[in-house]
């Protein structure tokens, strides 16, 4: 057993982010703002770690999921506009006291914020209004307009610093009628709001996939999400992992025909000479999900692929090293360039940000290069 090794640990590429971030604001004009998700934890990233390096990139804002999300960010030290996109309006307050913008999806949520701004005596405070145009999720519908007008016109507590709305299929082009429908009634309905108001919100509709996609209606600002994390709409080579999950090997064990099986339910079976096994630190409870486990995956090693052997544990798995070259504390990547979490979201039939996602808290996240 290697003594002192180091745990397991999500490396955030400092360079592949900003070659990702720097790929997007090519797509853009000089004037268009980047707004960059880093909600659940920054896709599983870490956000603050994330979103220091965006401050240092130059993004104009952050969007969050949560209060309590943009809260963590305010307390690291992050200055930059944070848009919540999803608020209770029991979390007013709160929102209020550290100064994020939330999202607004309808008259009641308005009048909640109303009562509490009241409450304290502000006024044109800077919220951002969702507006459904297609995907009904959230959002004021095209009917419910006229009263969000009349709202905010006998509102002085209230700022419409954005409208927005969320494209439900950007990413598929069998639905690009439906998607260019979306941006129609967008069109629509947020200029009937701008000629109701004095000032000029800031207009966003573009996510990741409609960045790369349907370039030409970035309005004022586009919301960043999972291209900056290097997961590409298109298909491009031009995006790069902005995250290398990766840990040590724990022991090497070589297993003989009569030694049994490997793991729990006797699931990993033995060659017919010597196998070779790698045990690391990591489990389903790491993010590694059970279905990876009985050579359904590979992990790199020392540039080579070793399928996981056996069931996959709550914290620790098995790898199959036979003819690999490595011993007790190298390092075993679970994702970046081979496999990438395209390729093991595959796999799970699923997609690349559940991968990103289940990195739990408990793994390390550092920046190198």
């Amino acid at each position: 057993m290697i003594q002192n090794s180091p745990l397991a640990r999500l490396e955030l590429s400092r360079s592949g982010i900003e070659s990702n971030f720097r790929h997007f604001r090519s797509l853009l004009k000089p004037e268009t703002k980047m707004l960059i998700l880093v909600k659940a934890n920054g896709y599983g990233h870490g956000a603050v770690p994330f979103a220091r390096e965006m401050e240092q990139f130059g993004a104009d804002y952050l969007g969050v999921a949560l209060p309590g999300e943009g809260v963590e960010l305010r307390k690291a030290g992050i200055n930059l506009p944070i848009l919540v996109l999803t608020t209770g309006t029991e979390d007013y307050p709160e929102i209020i006291r550290y100064g994020l913008e939330p999202g607004i999806p309808d008259i009641y949520a308005l009048t909640r914020l109303r009562e509490e701004l009241r409450k304290i005596g502000r006024r044109d405070y800077p919220v951002h209004i969702n507006i459904d145009t297609g995907m009904h999720r959230l959002g004021f519908m095209e009917r419910e307009i006229p009263a969000l007008i009349d709202f905010v016109r006998e509102s002085p507590e209230i700022h419409l610093e954005g409208l927005y709305t969320h494209l439900a299929a950007s990413d598929e082009a069998q639905h690009d009628e439906f998607t260019l429908g979306q941006i129609q009634l967008y069109e629509k309905l947020s200029t009937q709001v701008m000629e109701s108001l004095p000032y000029k919100p800031i207009r966003h509709v573009l996510n990741s996939a409609g960045i790369e996609r349907f370039t030409k209606y970035q309005y004022d600002m586009v919301r960043l999400g999972i291209g900056i994390y290097g997961i590409s709409a298109t298909g491009s080579k031009d995006l790069k992992p902005a995250a290398f999950y990766r840990c040590p090997i724990l022991q090497v064990k070589e297993l003989l025909p009569g030694d049994g099986t490997v793991g729990y339910g006797r699931h990993g079976k033995l060659h017919s000479g010597t196998t070779r096994t790698a045990t690391l630190c990591v489990g389903y409870a790491d993010g590694i999900n059970r279905h990876l486990g009985c050579g359904n995956a590979s992990f790199e090693v020392n540039g080579q692929l070793a399928p996981t052997i056996g069931n996959i544990c709550m914290d620790m798995c098995m790898l199959d090293v036979t003819g690999i070259n490595c011993k007790e504390g190298d390092t075993v990547t679970i994702f970046g360039e081979r496999p990438t979490a395209a390729e093991l979201a595959q796999i799970l039939d699923t997609i690349p940000y559940e991968i990103f996602t289940s990195v739990p808290r408990r793994v390390q996240r550092v920046i190198v290069d």
